[in-house]
């Protein structure tokens, strides 16, 4: 694992050791950044479920003007922190130890907001939706900000459209797909968070 491009081009990252994290492979990692493509420059860049902090890292390297990385994993922790002192990319980067939820309250909390929002949550726990209305209700997008999540193939997303969000774009790969949103209807009320596999369980 490297960052692919940029002012960090081919420094090696430290993964997460185990099999309990799904982390992105390079080739998938470069074909979702050559579809950014100069997008990434200049943005602040939220990396939610961050693992090892690669895509965060990657949009830094690439012209990204600010990461914030959101895991509740403290080996995960651990590791982000090596890679951003590995790269040097310490003064531009902040590092979340919360769940996902938690993060994105704070960060509302904060003032803070975000240009590009990438997610890449456990396929089984199919927390997308919820995720997807915390960023409505705390305020954390910014105009025209592009949410691109990594989900398994068979995840389909047409709720999406219910929230307030449009889909603007679909690369899928072999078994896992790139699903791109923006926003839809800024002065649509968002809907109050709920948890799909909950809500799977009362039906």
């Amino acid at each position: 694992m490297r960052v692919i491009a940029g002012s960090k081009r081919s420094i090696p990252l430290h993964a997460l050791a185990g099999d309990h994290t799904r982390p992105t492979t390079d080739r998938i990692k470069e074909t979702l950044f050559n579809m950014l493509g100069t997008d990434v420059v200049g943005v602040d860049f939220l990396d939610l479920y961050a693992g090892s902090g690669q895509i965060g890292i990657e949009a830094l390297s690439r012209g990204a003007n600010s990461a914030v990385f959101c895991d509740n994993d403290h080996q995960a922790v651990s590791i982000i922190g090596k890679n951003l002192a590995k790269t040097g990319l310490n003064s531009r980067s902040s590092v979340m130890a919360f769940d996902v939820s938690t993060a994105i309250r704070k960060l509302g909390s904060q003032g803070h907001s975000f240009d590009i929002v990438f997610m890449d949550p456990p396929y089984a726990l199919m927390q997308e939706k919820k995720v997807l209305q915390s960023l409505l209700a705390e305020g954390v997008l910014k105009e025209g900000a592009l949410i691109v999540i990594e989900a398994s193939i068979e995840r389909d997303f047409k709720f999406a459209e219910d929230l307030g969000y449009e889909i603007v774009r679909v690369k899928q790969y072999k078994s896992n797909q790139h699903v791109f949103l923006k926003r839809t209807d800024p002065e649509q009320p968002a809907e109050q968070p709920t948890d799909d596999a909950s809500a799977a369980k009362n039906n």
